[in-house]
């Protein structure tokens, strides 16, 4: 009997209404489904308020602990085909034990973004400089460029990423899997349901408070962009969406200025739908961004970064403006909120956007294709990557070995307390 299980190990439970890392694990997930798989899904993360309730899909759900042996118990039970890590981190930590008791399941290694980009260009930022490239080799690289090599396929969300995987650090176009986020592309009748021009207003701005690259952009809004958007127009508002906002943005709340700290927002369409422009001058980052995504399928232009831009779309194009200069970035905004034409212009380009480069049905194909590629091949695929099973050779033994004494010393700990 074809064994159609598939076991995906959650760096965190998914929070597809309060991050882009939750929908796209949710995408995933959907797109399991639909294939046929019967899907687990495990972590060692607590679960919040807005974690996803797995209750109405058939997805059986395991809370694991790391560094603890009964992992092995339940992988063997569950003997997958497949095991998808989320992030390298959870590869990590879980890999070796993967390879260990189910050898010959699929890996499959989901990136979500490069953390040692976005942790290049941080630094960068930190040292006042454009130039991240030089920053490049930093731990987070060695560790997650590691993780590439030993997963049998790595799921890249840009193609900037994608590109830069195999110019830069030599990696095999087939290690790597481009997948974008999975998108329904709206037809005329959700267009023609969105309000327009006239009906719209405000600035807003949304994103997960936990991300660095959010909370940045949120701070230089409010200390630099907002203030010539506002001394323009005196009656506008920019409204900022979000969960887990520190302390630090709440006391950006000032009405008197028409900078306005919302929080989380159950129904992110409403934000979008009803605002006139999204902005989202990120400094920072990697991958693609969820935001901009969000702001294109609920027909609301946008002003971004080249950052923020970067692998959502390959030609110039943009449904509003990408600038990264500050004053600049403030009058495109004006601008484009006030010219009606513009802003129509804008929005169906958005929609053009979503429709060349974002449908799900394309992609899923291609993905399926794959992955059935892959489990007929893969053995001559293992034995073409040998750097993959050199650096699982040495970095899962250290890795194991590490775990099972951090494991000792816990059991120790316990029976002292006891």
């Amino acid at each position: 009997m074809l064994n159609n299980r598939i076991l995906i190990i959650g760096l965190i439970w998914p929070e597809p209404e309060a991050t882009a890392a939750g929908s796209r694990m949710l995408q995933l997930i959907h797109f399991f489904i639909k294939q046929g798989y019967e899907i687990s899904f495990a972590s060692a993360g607590t679960k919040s308020d807005l974690s996803f309730d797995f209750s109405d899909l058939s997805v059986s759900c395991f809370d694991i602990e790391l560094n603890n042996s009964s992992f092995d118990v339940i992988l063997k039970k569950l003997d997958p085909a497949m095991v998808v890590f989320d992030r390298f981190l959870t590869e990590e930590q879980y890999g070796w034990r993967v390879q260990q008791t189910c050898p010959d399941a699929i890996r499959i290694l989901d990136t979500e973004d490069l953390h040692f980009l976005r942790k290049s260009r941080e630094m960068a930022l930190k040292k006042g400089t454009d130039n991240w490239i030089q920053f490049i080799q930093n731990d987070t690289t060695k560790r997650e460029i590691a993780s590439i090599f030993r997963s049998d396929i790595s799921l890249i969300i840009s193609q900037f990423e994608y590109k830069l995987l195999q110019e830069e650090f030599n990696i095999d176009a087939s290690l790597l899997f481009y997948l974008p986020f999975l998108v329904d592309v709206p037809g005329n009748q959700h267009l023609a349901e969105l309000p327009e021009f006239d009906q719209r207003q405000h600035f807003m701005t949304i994103g997960n408070f936990r991300h660095q690259p959010n909370l940045d952009a949120v701070k230089y809004l409010h200390s630099h962009i907002w203030p010539l958007i506002r001394k323009e127009l005196p009656d506008a508002n920019l409204e900022v969406y979000g969960p887990y906002a520190p302390e630090a943005i709440k006391q950006l709340h000032k009405p008197q200025n028409g900078f306005l700290i919302k929080g989380w927002i159950a129904d992110k369409k409403e934000a979008f739908a009803h605002s006139r422009i999204c902005l989202a001058p990120l400094r920072f980052g990697a991958g693609q961004k969820g935001k901009l995504l969000d702001a294109m399928l609920y027909g609301t232009p946008s002003i971004t970064s080249t950052i923020g831009a970067e692998g959502m779309e390959v030609a110039t194009k943009w449904n509003g403006f990408i600038e990264d200069q500050t004053e600049i970035f403030a009058s495109k905004a004006i601008q484009l909120y006030q010219d009606k034409s513009l802003w129509i212009n804008a929005q169906k380009t958005g929609y053009e956007i979503l429709r060349r480069n974002y449908d799900k049905q394309t992609y899923e194909y291609q993905f399926n294709k794959k992955l059935k590629l892959l489990q007929k091949e893969i053995i001559r695929h293992r034995k073409s990557n040998f750097i993959g099973s050199l650096l699982s050779h040495h970095q899962h033994q250290s890795t194991k070995f590490m775990s099972k004494w951090i494991e000792a010393k816990n059991l120790l700990n316990d029976k002292i307390i006891k």
